[in-house]
């Protein structure tokens, strides 16, 4: 269960739950294992040559694997290949198929020194929208938001750069480009080098058939990758704080080409193959958990970072999207090239990046977004090359209401998500946990409608399952941070398995109180875990006979059983009705001689001893008077001495009627009216 952190004050720390080295699996960061490492396969297409060694040389990029072109629905379409043509009109106003890669380097060949040649030289190839690109934003950033001097810069010496990375694309990817298509597991890797090239080339919108908006167009089923909808947006501030980002990348990288790598890997599980969730015996208790209201997901290093991703991947980061998946995309650009290859997620699917590098700081969320600096990101390599980042891209469906959220086929397709991700890289048949553990948060809320309560708790089940550790972030929300550490300590401390939580959900999800999951949580389990009504047990003459001996130590009555509960005085009347009868007949029982037998004979008359008296005959009137004394509290009082301490002749012949020998019992009327009394008496909290 989650403890406090240590024993100073809440108010000094930003998280609860264990420390981080539980997360990770080890003291560092990078103490977990590492991913597979990149190695060429059917599956995995390693778009640079692999040294013998596993690793590239860090300080230069790998070299291109080559191969041929492919021009097919199976492999990006390249706007290089000989086969990708584009109409052109000639001076006699006839239109002729012309290469297009020969007219990009022809736009790209001039000089282009403000943002209207820009979008003059990208309209050359697309030159059927050219009523329909106005380049709002691009115009803007450059003319409005800028200082002149850093508008100079990036014309005189940065675009020249970026120029010279889109030219060098045949030379730079000479083997095809898979698709990462619906409902298989493929991997894509490929050298940093290359991936700035291919952004270059949609940073100048030269990829062909990707604009077309058409449901039945080739891609439709792909995000958009060209920046042309990112250049004719309205112009936001957050628009053009993305446009600094971008910039920012391409100095970085043309200043210093990177030496690194990224490995894309799609999973897909087939639907038999996900858990049963409300068979799961998975105790939620086996999980460590960490809840942090200050620090961000991208700043919990060697962690799985999830991206609250769109099922196009990339969502409106080239549009006027700018939330956590957006504002991660354009911090790590690199991340925007699974936008080229990766196709619509699909509900039992996600996406591993592996390898991506920071390049900017931000401040603030949607329209407060803002570009702040440079970022040194100082991720150590892996034994392939990659930089120990791994950002899982897992996406939430929207949701038009807070019931439609809680339909239990909602709530089952969100916890299949976010288990298919979870689970990359492990290995089923492990009985210990994976790590390294994952970074998460508000999943799907926000304006995708979700409720943190409910996320929450969603990943915590699928992290469980996946036998990962889970470090959540709320994003400055103190109250939430200690919300989910506290509901995750109840259901910890009762034991709760994964399964029997997923069926309290669904349970709730019925219940009229949609909104208040955590108070209904707490409620069933206060319900769940309160004791039975009190239980008497009371012994026949019979039976009570056979246990009594005078040669022999006797055994104590049984004593009256009573859970410890507050509600142990509370049980229904009828119950209370039985007690009272069943005491009745006792005493009734005491009176008549018919309580307890003796086995001695003759006529002579046998004073029964002070011992014999207090160990056998008044037993069950000792255990009341316990019962008092160890409840105080009830206010009772009881003599000092048993009611049924008085001298009693053992007789037979003339005192009795031939036959058994029984007991006869001299009592006064105070004694009597003692034993009158009833087990309610014994719950009153008046004095007796």
């Amino acid at each position: 269960m989650l403890s406090e952190c240590h024993l100073r004050t809440m108010s000094e720390y930003t998280w609860r739950g264990v420390p981080l080295s539980e997360i990770y699996g080890s003291q560092s960061p990078w103490g977990a294992p590492e991913f597979p490492l990149v190695i060429p396969s059917y599956n995995h297409t390693v778009l640079y040559h692999v040294p013998n060694t596993g690793r590239p040389a860090q300080d230069s990029p790998p070299k291109p694997k080559s191969g041929n072109d492919v021009w097919n629905h199976d492999f990006v379409r390249m706007p290089c290949s000989n086969q990708s043509l584009y109409p052109v009109e000639d001076r006699n106003g006839e239109t002729k198929l012309k290469k297009r890669w020969e007219i990009i380097e022809q736009a790209l060949s001039k000089p282009i020194c403000n943002s209207q040649q820009l979008a003059d030289a990208i309209l050359s190839y697309n030159t059927k929208f050219k009523s329909l690109w106005k380049f709002k934003a691009l115009h803007k950033l450059f003319n409005e938001c800028l200082e002149q001097e850093e508008s100079d810069y990036f014309f005189n010496v940065t675009l020249p750069e970026i120029v010279k990375l889109v030219l060098a694309l045949p030379k730079l990817i000479q083997a095809p480009i898979p698709l990462l298509k619906q409902h298989k597991s493929k991997s894509i890797s490929l050298s940093q080098l290359q991936i700035s090239c291919l952004l270059a080339n949609a940073f100048f919108c030269t990829f062909p058939r990707r604009n077309n908006t058409k449901k039945t167009s080739e891609y439709a089923s792909y995000p958009f990758i060209n920046f042309n909808r990112l250049y004719n947006s309205s112009g936001s501030d957050s628009t053009l704080e993305k446009l600094k980002c971008i910039c920012h990348y391409f100095r970085r990288v043309t200043m210093k080409v990177p030496g690194g790598v990224v490995t894309f890997s799609r999973r897909a599980v087939p639907q038999d193959s996900l858990p049963l969730w409300r068979a799961s015996e998975i105790s939620i208790s086996s999980l460590p958990v960490h809840v942090d209201s200050a620090t961000t997901i991208e700043d919990a290093h060697g962690l799985i970072q999830v991206d609250f991703a769109n099922k196009f991947l990339g969502g409106g980061v080239l549009n006027f999207g700018c939330v956590q998946e957006e504002i991660r995309f354009v911090i790590c650009p690199e991340l925007m090239i699974s936008m080229l290859f990766t196709e619509m997620l699909k509900p039992n699917e996600a996406l591993m990046i592996i390898g991506c590098e920071r390049y900017s700081n931000y401040s603030g969320y949607g329209s407060s977004f803002h570009w702040t600096n440079d970022y040194s990101d100082s991720t150590p390599f892996d034994s392939s090359g990659r930089r120990r980042c791994a950002v899982l891209a897992i996406d939430a469906l929207p949701y038009a209401s807070v019931r439609h959220e809680h339909n239990r086929d909602m709530i089952t397709r969100e916890l299949n998500k976010a288990w298919v991700g979870l689970t990359y890289g492990t290995d089923a048949k492990s009985e210990g946990l994976n790590y390294p553990g994952v970074a998460t948060g508000n999943w799907g809320c926000g304006a995708f409608g979700g409720t943190p309560h409910l996320k929450s708790l969603i990943q915590i089940m699928a992290c469980t399952q996946a036998k990962r550790p889970m470090a959540y972030y709320t994003f400055s929300d103190i109250e939430l941070r200690d919300d989910i550490a506290n509901i995750y300590n109840l259901l910890a401390r009762h034991n709760i398995t994964v399964g029997k939580l997923y069926r309290y959900i669904i349970e709730y999800t019925a219940d009229a109180r949609i909104g208040q999951l955590h108070a209904f949580l707490q409620q069933k389990l206060l319900d769940e875990n309160k004791p039975k009504s009190p239980v008497i047990e009371v012994m026949s003459s019979s039976d009570m006979a056979m246990e009594i001996s005078l040669t022999e130590t006797p055994t104590p009555v049984k004593k009256v059983l009573m859970n410890d509960s507050p509600d142990m005085f509370s049980q229904d009347e009828s119950d209370q009705d039985e007690i009272n009868k069943q005491m009745d007949d006792l005493v009734d029982a005491a009176e008549r001689g018919e309580l307890f037998t003796d086995t001695c004979s003759g006529n002579d008359k046998k004073i029964v001893t002070e011992e014999f008296e207090t160990e056998h005959t008044t037993r069950l009137f000792d255990e009341m008077k316990k019962f008092d004394e160890e409840n105080g509290k009830l206010n009772l009082t009881t003599p000092s001495t048993s009611p049924m301490k008085h001298n009693r002749v053992l007789c037979k012949g003339n005192d009795t009627t031939d036959g058994p020998e029984k007991i006869k019992l001299d009592m006064s009327p105070e004694v009597k009216k003692k034993m009158s009394r009833k087990i309610t008496d014994y719950f009153s909290k008046k004095s007796i």
